[in-house]
């Protein structure tokens, strides 16, 4: 089994971290490999798409967390939750833009064929892999509904 290069990245930032003494920094590093070595004993592999996707969703967690905090005016909480939510970001891909989502989107219709809304979910089941950590799945799904209907 090889090791996945953002597991790597992720190791070799912790190392960074650790040197530059870098407490907060090394903490949510050492978070994001926790996460990524539960998944890897419970599924038996990791490789960089699935890697990528548990750190999708730590920032979709991280989000969502900031969004609760500042209604709730908690703002110390939802400045924590805005640093790991950087940290994070720092280890996925440049996020796509929209006129890229969208065009990712009509491909995955042509290939699929799709008619409808009967058929987001075969666009969707197209589009997810590509898109995985570079993109919000909730503004995927607005684009597909968009050229779908």
């Amino acid at each position: 089994m090889s090791e996945c290069t953002v597991k790597d990245q992720l190791t070799s930032a912790m190392k960074e971290a650790m040197r530059n003494r870098e407490k907060a920094r090394l903490g949510t590093i050492r978070m994001a490999l926790a996460e990524l070595k539960r998944i890897e004993v419970d599924e038996k592999s990791l490789d960089d798409t699935r890697a990528l996707a548990a750190l999708d969703k730590m920032a979709k967690q991280r989000r969502d967390a900031i969004t609760q905090f500042e209604s709730a005016g908690r703002t110390d909480l939802a400045e924590q939750e805005q640093f790991e939510l950087t940290v994070i970001q720092d280890f996925l891909p440049e996020p796509l833009s929209s006129e890229d989502i969208d065009q990712i989107v009509r491909d995955a219709i042509a290939r699929s064929g799709a008619e409808g809304m009967k058929d987001m979910g075969k666009v969707m089941g197209l589009v997810k892999p590509q898109v995985q950590g570079r993109a919000d799945m909730a503004q995927i799904s607005q684009s597909v509904k968009k050229l779908l209907g």
